[in-house]
């Protein structure tokens, strides 16, 4: 077994989402485990902890403070009527093929059925992420070359 068998085993597991997977010949033995199937992973958060001094201190600035979580909810009202693409995977996020290449998408940009839209790797394997809906992007979620997380949401795509 060489290793474009190896990388193409690996996506087949990856897309198949079964959790372990084993080969075996004469000469061969290879296993590969995915936290994907039937059970739930949990993943650490940092604590984040919020502290409010000055609205205590100054009760003037107390409307300030409840018109935002008031902005945030009409925000999130707004991005239900788009649909999202998420992470079919753990990896890094890139929005080039190569450094030296033009991005992928742009906001604005049109996107059908099929079409790239960044790369995820992962152990060494860059994975292309097709989009599985046409329309418009509205809004990149990941910077470039970051983690990502299995089903993170990664770009908003308005459908109409």
């Amino acid at each position: 077994m060489d290793i474009k068998d190896i990388q193409n085993l690996i996506k087949f597991v990856s897309k198949a989402e079964v959790s372990e997977v084993k080969y075996k010949t004469k000469d061969f033995e290879i296993t590969i485990k995915t936290p994907l199937a039937g059970s739930e992973v949990a993943y650490a958060q940092p604590a984040v902890y919020h502290t409010a001094p000055q609205q205590m201190a100054a009760p003037a600035q107390a409307p300030v403070a409840t018109s935002a979580p008031a902005e945030k909810a009409e925000a999130a009202s707004d991005d239900s009527k788009f649909i999202t693409i998420k992470s079919p995977m753990i990896g890094t996020f890139y929005r080039k093929p190569s450094p030296d290449k033009d991005v992928f998408v742009n906001v604005g940009d049109e996107v059908s059925v099929g079409k790239v839209v960044c790369v995820i790797e992962a152990m060494k394997l860059f994975n292309q992420i097709d989009s599985e809906v046409s329309g418009k992007i509205v809004k990149i979620l990941v910077d470039d070359a970051t983690p990502v997380e299995y089903d993170q949401p990664l770009f908003l795509v308005d459908p109409s």
